[in-house]
């Protein structure tokens, strides 16, 4: 059975991605760092429907801890079919008023992350011979910027030339390399001000915020054998906001 790793998969995008691989016969691991109660319950969900899941609990910021644990699972359950770099920050603020660690905190996340996550586990993926999925959450906020998010929409924007840059270079291992770009989906992460979710609803021509399941519907297709031909592309799911 084909692994994945999901991160940040105790809440929100993440929980739903995890859930739904499961469904599409994928043995997933669930990556959190402190959303342990949320991690049990995806678990408890996935046990329901007879499926088999595991969790790794470590910081994607600290790239020794990422490399430890993840090298070490590696050896002792095998390389990752599939990656799926969900796990985010926010830490919105005008630019002005934007402190040192409002900008710190979400490009180490967000971006280094990435880096932090994807690097111990590309080799190992190489190694296997059988090809693989490294699909990475962005965000409409990356693709055309938002007001507010200087320092998200560039961690967003660079997760996008990563991906487009990645995929080149593995591309002839079969490897196909992908980002999501949700839109505005209803989790914890879009708790606006009423005002404000009205004013963007206006420009959402479905008129509705998106649900999780959009977006893990999105990349379970992306990590089928359906999107084979499908890499260094940029899916936006937000209900044609952009």
């Amino acid at each position: 059975m084909r692994r994945v790793l999901v991160t940040g998969a105790g809440t929100g995008l993440g929980k739903a991605i995890a859930i739904e691989l499961c469904k599409n016969d994928f043995e997933v691991v669930l990556h959190y760092r402190s959303s342990k109660s949320g991690i049990e319950d995806a678990l408890s969900r996935i046990n329901e429907l007879g499926k088999k899941a595991t969790s790794l609990c470590f910081d994607i910021t600290n790239r020794e801890q990422c490399k430890q644990i993840l090298e070490q699972d590696i050896e002792q359950n095998g390389s990752y079919y599939g990656i799926v770099c969900n796990a985010g920050i926010t830490k919105d603020a005008a630019f002005p008023m934007m402190t040192d660690d409002d900008w710190d905190s979400v490009v180490r996340t967000n971006i280094d992350g990435f880096y932090n996550v994807v690097k111990p586990c590309i080799m190992p993926m190489i190694a296997a011979h059988e090809g693989g999925r490294i699909i990475a959450i962005s965000s409409v906020s990356g693709i055309m910027g938002n007001r507010g998010q200087v320092n998200y929409s560039a961690s967003k924007a660079a997760l996008i030339g990563a991906v487009k840059a990645l995929a080149l270079e593995v591309a002839k291992r079969n490897i196909t390399v992908n980002a999501v770009a949700p839109g505005l989906i209803d989790t914890q992460m879009t708790e606006l001000d009423e005002t404000v979710k009205k004013e963007i609803l206006k420009m959402i021509p479905l008129k509705r915020m998106g649900k999780p399941q959009d977006v893990a519907d999105t990349v379970a297709f992306l990590m089928s054998d359906k999107a084979n031909y499908i890499t260094r592309q940029v899916i936006s799911v937000n209900g044609g906001l952009l």
